[in-house]
């Protein structure tokens, strides 16, 4: 029986406890966190009821997910659903999502909708971003769809989620993007922490261990074989692989026998921080679901109004707001208190809905996250690290290594799934 540490109870590395304890390891999975899920864990609003701390959902290309989700019996309450996309452009929102839509899309010229759309097709289309390597999302853009569509459209949500590093993000990232989504949405009735429960549910019943509130200090060799790991709680495990599913500068930080080479090419770029300020509200604030927000001098990229999909009657008759963002790390938002978030960003509500009052908010919560967006440049498909590493034993898999598709469940279960494969060859 193989001994395995997974560092990390987050969608992959459950997803890779799960898999090695079907097949027999004794596994043991190490968290920071008091509770599973990673990104995509979720909170009580009250007893009973759960949102995620982040807003989550699936598309229908998501089949690593939705392959999953109905394995472990909870396929039912997957709910598919097509709710309204909009974007924030001149203080109007604009439906903009599909091509019947864009051709209505009035801020941009009937020509440019017509380009734009064109290209869309053919980057839906297209099966794989290898022609795409070694462009900038920016410049493929408004070469092929045009100044106007990125000036309008593109610039402002690169901007948005890349701040100033927009112009140097690579276009297969950008293909990814258009590519994998779908108008149908997928969301888990209750949340997507119902998931990560019954993942770990069915690890400790395959004789799997999960310790969560624990947290790696160190990962070395032991002198009796295998690999031996060091935690805050004075524990010290040894055992014959460790698969850390930590970020890799984090890996990097906490294996010391990772040599210099190894650290030069991989431990490698950045990432921003997510937040999210959640807010509880005693009316709708806008009609749609998602809103990309296009206008300049707004504090967040995204609104979604998530009791604008699922029924606010599954949360107490709350009408419920995520206000998204991604920052470089120092940025002072992602360390705001939450009272402190909501009095920066009320006032720009009444910009979207000149109606709001701030005493519409029963109710806030907010979370930021480090290192969750990684930047995703032209150079970064050669900083990429394979899932073996020097050191006998010490797997990695991250997030990090999911291109060209952007962060998310799905992609971090297939990486899972094929991380597995090659565990058990």
């Amino acid at each position: 029986m193989t001994r395995t540490a997974v560092l990390g109870a987050g969608a992959l590395g459950l997803t890779v406890a799960y898999r090695l304890a079907q097949r027999g390891d004794e596994v043991i999975v190490l968290e920071r966190e008091p509770l599973p899920g990673g990104l995509a864990a979720g909170f009580e609003i009250e007893p009973g009821i759960w949102l995620d701390r982040f807003y989550h959902h699936l598309f229908e290309s998501d089949t690593n997910a939705i392959g999953l989700i109905n394995e472990l019996g909870l396929g039912d309450d997957l709910l598919w659903r097509r709710p309204l996309t909009v974007t924030l452009r001149d203080g109007t929102p604009h439906q903009l999502d599909s091509p019947t839509s864009l051709l209505r899309f009035g801020p941009l010229p009937l020509l440019d909708r017509i380009r734009m759309g064109a290209w869309l097709a053919y980057l839906r289309t297209l099966r794989g971003p290898a022609r795409l390597e070694g462009h900038t999302a920016a410049d493929w853009i408004r070469r092929r769809m045009g100044a106007r569509a990125y000036d309008v459209v593109w610039g402002p949500l690169l901007r948005g989620k890349f701040g100033g590093l927009a112009d140097e993000i690579a276009m297969p990232w950008f293909w990814a993007r258009v590519h994998d989504r779908t108008a149908q949405l997928g969301y888990l009735r209750g949340g997507f922490q119902r998931l990560y429960d019954r993942l770990a549910e069915r690890i400790t019943e395959a004789g799997g261990t999960l310790r969560l509130g624990t947290e790696v200090q160190e990962i070395r060799s032991d002198p009796s074989g295998g690999l031996r790991v060091e935690t805050t709680t004075g524990e010290s495990l040894v055992v014959d692989r460790v698969v850390s599913t930590l970020a890799v500068r984090l890996t990097c930080r906490l294996a010391p026998e990772l040599p210099d080479d190894y650290r030069s090419r991989h431990e490698w770029g950045t990432a921003y921080g997510a937040h999210c300020l959640v807010l509880a509200l005693d009316r709708p604030l806008t009609q749609s679901y998602w809103m990309n927000v296009n206008d300049p001098g707004f504090p967040f990229m995204a609104l979604v109004e998530h009791t604008n999909y699922m029924h606010r009657a599954d949360y107490g008759g709350r009408h419920l707001v995520y206000l998204g963002n991604y920052r470089p790390m120092d940025d002072p938002l992602l360390r705001a208190s939450t009272s402190e978030a909501v009095a920066q960003f009320s006032p720009h509500l009444a910009r979207i809905n000149p109606e709001f009052r701030p005493d519409w908010v029963t109710d806030a919560w907010s979370f930021s996250a480090p290192f969750a967006q990684p930047i995703v440049t032209v150079d970064y498909r050669d900083h990429i690290p394979p899932f073996d590493t020097p050191i006998p034993g010490l797997w990695v898999a991250s997030m990090f290594q999911v291109y060209p598709h952007d962060r998310g469940q799905n992609y971090s279960i297939d990486l899972a799934e094929r991380l597995v494969a090659r565990l058990t060859r």
